[in-house]
């Protein structure tokens, strides 16, 4: 019998064509502005090779396929491996080769790392933890010149080696961390892991919570030493062979999915101290220093990505006789939500300058708390309402917003969550005088151009004359970073979208996103750059 012929059942209309490729940097006017005097060929470059199809393709199969743990080999000999998609591979390829890692240092800036963590973490955010690792790995090597002369040189090359090598077979390498415990989250002085100096060395013996990026070539990690809790660098092989670290099972986590977490035991795990006995806090804060700059810069990319996918859709459907992008109530909410973008991004960046100037570095350790902060707490918003504008499609993975939906809390609670950063921030403000002061000149410096920054600047001095209590810490830390980033838009991006901001970001506003009142949204909205 013939098989009836299929026949279609309706023309489809009314949905926005397939998005092809994307070039990220030449369609988003805030990046290229709030980057300018970065490397903009190279951004120019990396935006392309995001944005390409393949590209958006790999980083689809690397998020939904998700990484596997391989405990033994078919022999039953230890194997302790993570096995990864291709997808996964084809994007580490993408960014290490771009200098995503390397580039900071070796002859690029921290501004153009910055701009690249906003362009990848636009695609495929799983993957931006094992290279901002590696990247925030070469600061706290560099007081131990013997370690620093093997893994500093491979740090600092732009290349990808996935090969499971002892560092000194390998082209280029990557550095994962591994210091939380199950008793002690946060509290890091909490740890029970032990250090056992052992034939010029030391030997581990102890658990770690979560291990980010298993299959990195070396960890740092925290453990009791007899002078106290140190940090030490474990690397995966050793003259003996593979290291005793046991890879006990991969975190089931919300998002991030791309990327491996792991909880591990060291087992007599051979490691090298970096600094000295008992400076372990102080020695990994340099590392955290840095991976807390990528960790501001996500979330404005997560942001991008979300507000882009609306942006799109609103502007080819239709509803009511009308594009969605025309309706007044629409124009109000995307333009009040990109807002919270551009801010992101106009901060994230002039801390990343800070990096690349020795003499702002009071300013960077104060503000790259308050960036982190602020940016992580507006990214969840923003991407939920990103995804209501496109309503039940954006519910769905046919677009990118469940997985940035995911992905929205997590930079918040890496690195120090919420309640952590906002203790951090008073610490730093009561501890070091120079911090301070530049936070201040910072502020002072964009007096006189917009009548309600002044006047939100004074009311703030007015209202904390010293440093509140702890239990303001959040008003404090939230009212400072909105403050600081209205600072920053006044300085940098055009007059509409500072004066917007200033207007509706600063004292008393509506709780919900659209809730502002807003005289030219289209203004803001023309810096979406799409449409």
């Amino acid at each position: 019998m013939e098989p009836r012929a299929t026949l279609p059942t309706h023309e489809v209309t009314n949905q926005p064509p397939e998005p092809g490729d994307i070039d990220l940097w030449s369609t988003d006017p805030v990046l290229r502005d709030h980057a300018a005097g970065a490397d903009a060929d190279l951004l120019a470059r990396y935006g392309r090779a995001l944005g390409l199809r393949e590209t958006r393709d790999a980083a689809r199969e690397a998020e939904r396929c998700g990484p596997e743990l391989r405990v033994f080999d078919r022999g039953g000999r230890r194997l302790d491996e993570v096995v990864y998609p291709g997808g996964y591979h084809r994007l580490m390829e993408l960014g290490l080769g771009a200098g995503y890692a390397a580039g900071p240092w070796s002859g690029g800036s921290h501004l153009t790392h910055a701009a690249m963590v906003h362009l990848h973490s636009q695609i495929e955010p799983g993957t931006c933890c094992p290279m901002t690792m590696s990247y925030a790995a070469v600061p706290a090597l560099a007081a131990t010149p013997g370690l620093a002369g093997i893994w500093g040189p491979k740090l600092a090359t732009a290349d990808y080696d996935r090969r499971v090598l002892p560092v000194g077979e390998k082209r280029t390498v990557t550095l994962g961390m591994a210091m939380t415990e199950k008793q002690g989250g946060s509290d890091v002085r909490a740890n029970t892991t032990r250090a056992e100096p052992a034939d010029g060395a030391y030997r581990l013996h102890g658990h770690k919570w979560f291990c980010s990026a298993p299959m990195s070539d070396g960890f740092l990690t925290l453990a009791q030493a007899p002078g106290g809790l140190s940090c030490f660098l474990v690397p995966r092989w050793t003259e003996e062979g593979r290291n005793a670290i046991h890879l006990m099972r991969l975190k089931d986590k919300l998002g991030n999915r791309a990327n491996a977490s792991a909880e591990i035991e060291y087992h007599g795990a051979r490691a090298h101290l970096l600094g000295e006995e008992g400076r372990g806090v102080a020695k990994i804060i340099e590392m955290v220093h840095h991976t807390r700059l990528d960790t501001a810069m996500a979330p404005a990319g997560l942001m991008r990505a979300a507000l882009a996918e609306a942006h799109r859709w609103t502007a080819f459907r239709t509803a009511f006789q009308r594009r969605l992008i025309d309706q007044p109530l629409m124009r109000r909410l995307l333009a009040d939500l990109t807002l919270d973008m551009e801010g992101a991004v106009a901060l994230g960046l002039r801390v990343a300058r800070s990096f690349d100037d020795r003499s702002a570095r009071p300013f960077a350790r104060i503000a790259v708390a308050l960036a982190k902060f602020l940016n992580n707490k507006l990214c969840p918003t923003v991407v939920y309402e990103a995804m209501e504008a496109l309503g039940g499609q954006g519910y769905t993975a046919d677009t990118a917003l469940p997985m940035l939906y995911r992905e929205a809390p997590l930079n918040s609670i890496w690195e120090g969550s919420g309640n952590i950063i906002c203790l951090d921030i008073l610490r730093t403000l009561a501890r070091d005088p120079a911090a301070a002061e530049a936070l201040a000149e910072n502020l002072e410096a964009s007096t006189g151009r917009l009548a309600s920054y002044d006047a939100a600047l004074a009311a703030h001095r007015d209202l904390w004359r010293g440093l509140p209590d702890e239990a303001d810490a959040r008003r404090f830390a939230e009212e400072t970073a909105t403050l600081l980033t209205a600072a920053v838009l006044i300085e940098r991006a055009p007059p509409a979208v500072a004066e917007a901001y200033a207007a509706t970001r600063l004292g008393q506003r509506g709780r919900l996103a659209g809730s502002v009142a807003m005289q030219d949204p289209g203004a803001v909205l023309a810096r979406l750059g799409e449409g």
